[in-house]
């Protein structure tokens, strides 16, 4: 039986509480508590201090007998129950002491998917952020229902790691069996969402509905396109269309009924956000939404979205109606396309190819991109990043479980699936020019409208992938990426070497069925990654 959490918080409990509170009225209180600033936009802006990003190191699943062969566990680190019942109790005491912020709403705008999740705040400013993530369903949670989640966000009570079991004085842990979270030590409000998504993650696949890291937008022809892509890869730009209308940005189920988004808003990383690129965003960055860690002129409340002072991840929240071609709630049908995003720094993958199922799963096992030289501390050249099925810090369960449910359903729905690169060509990064943003978004057109259904396919010669040879808008000679190096051997080297890494992370995945492993890059031209 879960525990009964807000029964135990409120037991002795003297100081004010504030449920479901209104937005205007919680920016008031959150200014009038010191926590943050309102800019020229009417935007709250919030300093989250050391943390200003996910803490993946700190976060943790209490290990339960019910869990133990069910989970992951290479993916996902384990505390014990010993120890999260430490935690609990320290975090419970903690907040006995402050006033407190409660939103009731929840997790899936599918009301039949849904899930009660209840969030118990330190601060206002947080309050505001789980109202405008999350689906607000009236305030419906029932302290009874067998499926309600409840956050314990206390960014003050530090933990001691020689007595927790922790790592640092942040934690992040998820207890299934008592369908509660603990967060303390850091004020990263990212930290809730995402905490809700992993929970999604583990609960959905049982009902047999994928759960997706991905955006989603919907055509004037009903026509729904998903788009699954890393940091830096353009699932954002490539999404919002201001042709189409937005489902979500984010997190996305799919059920038997069609696809639904899991939150009621948006969180956009806003760095270097400009009117003129991403008018959308930049409009809905107003009254009711928190900036997180944004840089701010003090004197006149100007904020720079161009500054990296504190950190290049400074993000947006708002609701999702914010945006003006936006479907709230977000449900739409089956998706008739599906985009994997991929920003090669290596310059060797097509700009575009057409996926078979096998090779859908194999793309979104492998869920690559590519560092850039530059962007981390030490790295000197561009690093292969693979991260399972395009989110791996948030999956409970193995990478297969999800691969086989999208497996099943691109069959079942007839879904077209195409791997489309975003990044170099020509040659490496530094060597090479990035794809056009203009072409990229011709050919992610003509794949959403089906124009790629009717013309002549060649296969890659290293990459095994099915590459159009004519796309309207598109120069024939960019879509074989080798014929846009001055030098055959150096792309032939560098594919290789490419080809060698996919090989190399997708051996850690078992009892892979065979004619996934062989839809890879061939094996016979792939060189030996040390």
């Amino acid at each position: 039986m879960a525990l009964d959490v807000l029964g135990d918080v409120l037991q002795g409990y003297s100081r004010q509480l504030y449920r479901n509170i209104p937005v205007p009225k919680l920016v008031e209180m959150a200014l009038a508590r010191g926590e943050g600033t309102l800019t020229t936009s009417g935007a709250l802006r919030v300093v989250t201090g050391k943390y200003t990003g996910r803490s993946p190191d700190d976060k943790f699943i209490v290990e339960t007998p019910d869990l133990a062969d069910e989970l992951w566990w290479q993916n996902n680190k384990k505390i014990s129950v010993k120890a999260f019942e430490g935690l609990y109790q320290k975090v419970v005491d903690y907040l006995k002491s402050k006033d407190l912020f409660i939103f009731e709403g929840s997790a899936g705008a599918d009301s039949a998917y849904a899930i009660p999740v209840r969030v118990v705040n330190e601060f206002a400013w947080q309050n505001i952020f789980v109202r405008q993530l999350f689906v607000r369903s009236g305030e419906k949670y029932g302290s009874t229902d067998p499926l309600g989640f409840t956050i314990l966000a206390a960014p003050g009570c530090t933990a001691d790691p020689a007595i927790d079991g922790t790592y640092s004085e942040a934690f992040v842990v998820i207890n299934f069996s008592q369908r509660v979270v603990l967060i303390g030590g850091t004020h990263y409000a990212g930290e809730m969402k995402k905490s809700i998504f992993s929970i999604m993650n583990y609960l959905l696949p049982k009902q047999n509905i994928l759960t997706m890291h991905c955006s989603a937008n919907r055509g004037a022809d009903n026509k729904v396109a998903l788009f699954f892509g890393l940091s830096g890869t353009g699932k954002t730009s490539l999404s919002a269309d201001p042709d189409r209308l937005l489902i979500g940005d984010d997190e996305h189920g799919w059920s038997d009924n069609g696809i639904f988004n899991i939150e009621g808003g948006c969180y956009a990383k806003c760095i270097h956000l400009s009117h003129e690129n991403e008018p959308q965003i930049w409009e809905a960055i107003k009254f009711g939404s928190v900036l997180e860690n944004v840089s701010m002129d003090e004197a006149t409340r100007e904020v720079d979205y161009d500054s990296a002072q504190i950190t290049e991840n400074t993000r947006a929240a708002y609701p999702i109606d914010y945006i003006p071609n936006s479907i709230y709630p977000g449900i739409g049908g089956h998706p008739s396309t599906i985009v994997f995003l991929t920003a090669d720094a290596f310059g060797v993958l097509p700009p575009i190819a057409r996926l078979s199922p096998e090779q859908a799963m194999y793309y979104f096992m492998s869920g690559y991109t590519s560092k850039l030289a530059g962007t981390e501390l030490g790295i000197t050249e561009p690093q292969a990043t693979f991260s399972a099925c395009f989110g791996a810090p948030f999956l409970p369960l193995p990478p297969l479980v999800y691969a086989n449910l999208l497996r099943e359903k691109i069959s079942q729905y007839h879904t077209r699936v195409f791997l489309i690169n975003t990044g170099w060509q020509g040659g490496t990064y530094g060597v090479g020019k990035r794809i056009s943003i203009q072409h990229t978004r011709r050919m992610v057109s003509a794949a959403i409208n089906g124009y790629l259904d009717f013309v002549d396919y060649g296969t890659h010669p290293i990459f095994n992938l099915e590459v159009p040879t004519k796309c309207s808008g598109v120069p024939d000679a960019i879509l074989m990426p080798q014929n846009t190096w001055n030098d055959p051997k150096a792309y032939q080297l560098s594919a290789e070497h490419l080809a060698g890494m996919f090989h190399k992370n997708f051996a850690k995945f078992s009892d892979m069925p065979l004619e996934v492993i062989q839809s890879g890059p061939f094996q016979h031209v792939a060189a030996q990654v040390g």
